[in-house]
């Protein structure tokens, strides 16, 4: 898969199938993980894949309750302003992404794999979130849909202690990632162009030049 397909097509993709993702996949997917930068090259990270149908039941209310936080506290006015003006381009797409949050709740449990990473001392996660995203990234070469969470941090030591991540040893969990065969059609992720989020020289300063639609694929 050409490098640029996979960066502008890896978005979160919450509706799976729940085919079992095959070990050899499992694999190369782990093993592009690895190979992220790690600062010092200290590689204090850990990985745990989970794919045991008692442990993702387990996971399944977690989440659930989760979410349900997330909605009450962090995500309450902005969620509650989408639904005031639902007609608004970006309560449409406050919605879709509520919608699609909603569906991976109620069907946590129905995912066939979990990838968990774990740090010790990345306090900022310059280590652990690019071999996170490595693994998303090959996934998708693979065919195989993800999407980041990290808001099971909610529920404190209950998932570390659910996975049997010693107390005593420092580890912090850093994201889960569901797995599975989409549903759906890969495409490219609607975001603010570029040129409107990002600047040269100076804050505020035009960066120069405008994409006013997807360099990928290429037009030429």
């Amino acid at each position: 898969m050409d490098v640029y397909e996979a960066l502008y097509t890896t978005r979160a993709m919450r509706r799976v199938r729940p085919d079992p993702i095959p070990p050899e996949v499992q694999a190369r997917i782990l093993d592009a993980a690895v190979r992220a930068p790690s600062g010092g090259n200290a590689q204090n990270w850990r990985f745990v894949l989970v794919d045991d149908p008692a442990a993702r039941s387990a996971l399944g209310p977690l989440y659930r309750q989760c979410i349900d936080q997330l909605w009450a506290t962090i995500y309450k006015a902005r969620v509650e302003s989408a639904r005031a003006d639902p007609d608004l381009p970006e309560s449409r797409a406050t919605l879709a992404m509520v919608a699609s949050v909603e569906h991976a709740a109620d069907h946590f449990a129905g995912y066939p794999l979990f990838l968990f990473a774990f740090h010790r001392g990345d306090t900022t996660g310059g280590s652990i979130y690019p071999a996170v995203w490595s693994a998303m990234l090959a996934a998708r070469a693979e065919g195989v849909g993800s999407s980041l969470t990290t808001v099971l941090a909610f529920k404190g030591d209950a998932v570390p202690d659910l996975l049997g991540v010693p107390r005593d040893q420092g580890w912090k969990m850093a994201a889960c990632v569901p797995l599975g065969y989409p549903t759906g059609a890969w495409g490219v992720a609607r975001r603010r162009p570029a040129h409107e989020v990002a600047y040269r020289n100076s804050w505020g300063a035009p960066v120069g030049f405008e994409i006013n639609q997807p360099l990928w694929p290429s037009q030429d």
